[in-house]
């Protein structure tokens, strides 16, 4: 499809919107699969995505909640709940929603208190769950820590936003913000289309001729027995398995990304690829296998009036890698760039409808098709300037995992922040700590000598070399020399 064609699509519904009524919409194929996933576990918080941030100066809080007000108008898919119309869930669009802006206020705790209620108030709203059937689907609270000092808390269900989306409604708060504080009407232009007309245009799309190209492409790619990855966990994997997870981080300085961005680009790469290509060599030397599936998630966005919308357009890709006959680190870069590109063409298909099509083994022990994922995000500046104000970012924990292990890489001017979001029933905290170890020193090894084969690449710390080299085969003992080995085990017994 054309973009111009798929334009005049994407348009079709926004007109049809009345302020004095109710409207009904289909679901996107994601918002489908994250609707039945609620109805098989309502009340979890597992696909929160929550959002923390510090503001520090003068703060007009009416025009905060006003900026927030003004986004959910523009952005139906914040007035969006979802009922179940002939066994199907449906999207419910209201005219109108205000949203208030709680404020509480710490300032009578004390230094060390107010700190600590902060963190638990940020930790508590990412982990409280909503109803998708009751509106709104966005929570937002102000903490007040000083007169100068606020910490504002932006929760959106993952079935109308995802983490590009997140950065939409950081981005279109600053603007609004920064003109109703000094008294200015909103600079943001009408947004042309909605995400129920993408929505209808997805499922309009995806039929036919498109649909089974999209279908015969994956069915290749993920045929035979796909394998399930064998990590040595600290505890055996249950049966059933579990959300509960945290999450660890590290930070990679400049220069390694750097020498990685050239390697990239000498062999025709992305720093993604590097980055995937080491994640599954990695893997590879963990788990002894050579057939690796990694997940990773796309934007979905590929036209430009998407780019500007609320909404869960992300979608997850599986990059299934041979890593037989031991290749050099840049031949195995050459294959992953060669499944990659592959992969990025055949995107339209949304992975709930490949789980559909392929059908796997279901075993309720570990999510299907893979069991790691590997993300890299070019993500915005931690801080941002405001009249007045600095916004800084806040990292919250969920308390929840979606797969065994998911590295998030995000590439900032000071380097690469990596971040583990592991399963801790069966993981250890010191173990993702290694793991992370394991990675950052893989990859100046790869820098270093790319053409090292993949399984000779180096994987362990000097501490760690030295206690396997060194202090567990110091074995000598001293033992009296005038006896015979009957001797000493008579003596022994």
């Amino acid at each position: 499809m054309t973009e111009p064609l798929a334009r005049e699509l994407l348009a079709g519904n926004a007109s049809e919107i009345a302020e004095d009524e109710v409207y009904l919409f289909p679901t996107s194929f994601a918002q489908q699969r994250l609707w039945f996933l609620d109805q098989f576990e309502p009340g979890s918080p597992f696909y929160n995505i929550p959002c923390a941030a510090r503001l520090t100066g003068r703060l007009d809080v009416a025009a905060l909640e006003r900026a927030l007000n003004e986004i959910i108008r523009r952005h139906e898919t914040l007035r969006t709940t979802f009922t179940m119309q002939d066994g199907q869930p449906v999207q419910v669009i209201a005219p109108r929603l205000i949203l208030p802006l709680p404020v509480v206020d710490l300032r009578d705790l004390a230094e060390s208190e107010r700190a600590a209620e902060a963190m638990r108030q940020v930790n508590g709203e990412a982990r409280k769950p909503f109803d998708l059937a009751r509106a709104p689907l966005l929570r937002a609270r102000l903490l007040r820590l000083r007169d100068d000092e606020h910490i504002v808390l932006l929760t959106m269900h993952h079935i109308i936003s995802d983490v590009w989306s997140m950065g939409v409604l950081v981005r279109e708060i600053g603007i609004l913000y920064a003109a109703f504080s000094t008294g200015q009407p909103s600079p943001l232009p009408e947004l042309s289309i909605q995400y129920a007309d993408f929505a209808q245009w997805q499922r309009d799309h995806l039929q036919g001729k498109v649909l089974d190209e999209q279908i015969q492409y994956w069915k290749k790619q993920l045929s035979g027995n796909l394998p399930v990855l064998e990590l040595p966990t600290d505890r055996p994997r249950p049966a059933i398995q579990t959300s509960r997870g945290s999450t660890q981080a590290m930070r990679i300085s400049a220069r390694l990304p750097e020498s990685l961005k050239a390697l990239s680009q000498k062999e025709g790469a992305t720093l993604f690829m590097t980055l995937m290509a080491a994640f599954q060599t990695m893997l590879r030397r963990y788990t002894k296998q050579e057939d690796i599936c990694v997940g990773t998630p796309i934007a979905g966005r590929t036209l430009g009036e998407l780019e500007q919308l609320i909404g869960v357009f992300i979608n997850t890709l599986v990059i299934r890698t041979d890593l037989s006959d031991d290749p050099t680190f840049r031949e195995l870069l050459k294959r992953v760039r060669r499944v990659t590109l592959d992969a990025y063409a055949h995107q339209d298909l949304p992975f709930e409808q490949l789980v559909e099509v392929l059908q796997p083994e279901r075993d309720m022990s570990h999510s299907p098709l893979f069991q790691a994922m590997l993300i890299l995000q070019n993500a915005p500046a931690k801080t941002h300037a405001l009249p007045a104000l600095t916004l800084e970012m806040i990292d919250s924990d969920s308390g929840t995992s979606t797969y065994d292990l998911t590295f998030s890489i995000s590439e900032l001017a000071a380097g690469l922040d990596v971040s583990v979001e592991y399963n801790t029933d069966l993981f250890n905290a010191n173990t993702i700590a290694r793991m992370l170890e394991h990675y950052r020193i893989l990859l100046e090894g790869i820098a270093a000598n790319p053409d090292q084969h993949v399984s000779t690449l180096p994987l362990l710390s000097d501490a760690e070399r030295h206690r396997l080299l060194v202090e567990w085969n110091s074995t000598r003992r001293d033992y009296p020399s005038d006896q015979c080995v009957h001797q000493l085990f008579e003596t022994q017994v």
